[in-house]
């Protein structure tokens, strides 16, 4: 029996990018399916701002970081022959901001890459994903490292 390809119809994806290869990785297949489908890809960096501070608050170290994530998101969308567009958000919390971020660009898809991590000796969803995966108007696809030893 034939399936059908998941990424059909697939156009706009949102990239969740913290700098992980497997973000960066998220970036690389988001770039291909919208690449084929003819969409495009926005790679977001989100810097979680602390209750004690305004939410407009100058983090210049933390937004210094971010813009280099983002440049690295559009080295790699470059190398495919590709555009992704990059934007730092600044918000209380990451998810929150990232589910907001897909509702107001309509995506398709939101595709979150995950390193493997695994503090109990199993592997833990972080609660940013955990938060996404529950919360996303559209499809979530999580993009997970294997194993390392």
């Amino acid at each position: 029996m034939a399936t059908s390809d998941p990424t059909t119809g697939v156009r706009n994806i949102l990239v969740p990018v913290d700098g992980s290869p497997a973000s960066m990785d998220a970036v690389a297949l988001a770039c291909g399916i919208a690449k084929k489908n003819k969409g495009k890809v926005y790679a977001v960096h989100v810097i979680e701002v602390r209750r004690s501070l305004p939410l407009d608050a100058d983090l210049t170290d933390e937004a210094s970081s971010g813009e280099d994530v983002l440049v690295r998101a559009e080295r790699v969308a470059r190398d495919l022959d590709f555009k992704v567009e990059g934007e730092l958000l600044q918000a209380r919390e990451a998810g929150h901001a990232i589910v907001d971020e897909a509702m107001e660009r309509g995506v398709d898809l939101i595709l979150m890459g995950a390193e493997h991590k695994a503090p109990l000796g199993e592997y833990q969803m972080g609660r940013l994903t955990q938060y996404v995966m529950r919360a996303a108007p559209c499809n979530v696809w999580l993009w997970r490292h294997p194993v390392r030893e």
